[in-house]
């Protein structure tokens, strides 16, 4: 089997979980580290399947490696080979499918309930019986739904949370957290130059319980990843 291709675009956000899962099933990865200067391929095709992670900056910043990117995702569609991506890779994702990034209305910052939207519940292989779950946030852009795609999840602070289009999973959320990610990114968040609120955590309000929500999360991740990696080229 092919591998799979992790695109970091950032050293702080890894594959994290996502990783351990694919490494559980024995699923073969490779990591593409944008962030040290390497280009994205020109094809998708020695790859079973395409992951794009986070990063700080904007899917509109005039940086070489987007275009390139946005055009293997396209590519990748035409030949039916599943993307997957999280925060700044769901982003991409719309971009490259037709949608636009911009602004959120409030940064999200932390721990925060996203819900099911009826949508998914009539598509049950992607979420299951899940009507709402604690996903963690990171982000003060998000996307519009591409043309295509099926919203699955929402927040009160942001309405697209998910998207799927064919075999493509597209999330604004980050389901791949650890705890080393989570103290991590805490370090730099008076960098965000937020106060809390509504939508933004303290990094004391982020690590209570931490081990007990990123457990949770992983059961809907783990959901989420098993009905991704079906659609994997096998050939």
């Amino acid at each position: 089997m092919k591998p799979i291709a992790i695109f970091r675009h950032s050293p702080g956000e890894g594959p994290g979980y996502f990783a351990t899962f694919l490494d559980h099933h024995s699923l073969p990865w490779t990591l593409i580290r944008i962030d040290d200067g390497v280009a994205p391929p020109s094809t998708p095709d020695d790859f079973s399947g395409l992951c794009f992670m986070g990063g700080p900056m904007s899917v509109n910043d005039e940086l070489p490696w987007i275009p390139a990117t946005l055009a293997l995702i396209r590519s990748a569609d035409a030949k039916s080979i599943p993307v997957i991506g999280h925060c700044l890779g769901g982003q991409l994702m719309a971009k490259a499918f037709g949608g636009t990034v911009g602004r959120n209305p409030v940064k999200e910052i932390g721990w925060g309930q996203v819900e099911a939207t009826a949508a998914a519940h009539s598509a049950p292989e992607w979420l299951g019986d899940t009507r709402h779950f604690d996903a963690f946030h990171w982000h003060g852009e998000t996307f519009t739904l591409p043309p295509g795609a099926t919203r699955i999840l929402a927040s009160a602070h942001c309405a697209n949370q998910a998207f799927v289009r064919g075999p493509h999973l597209g999330m604004q959320c980050h389901v791949e957290m650890t705890d080393t990610m989570i103290l991590s990114w805490c370090q730099q968040w008076a960098a965000e130059g937020v106060p809390p609120s509504a939508s933004v955590q303290t990094p004391e309000q982020i690590q209570l319980d931490v081990d007990a929500r990123i457990a949770a999360m992983r059961a809907v991740a783990d959901r989420l990843y098993t009905r991704w990696a079906a659609g994997l080229k096998r050939d």
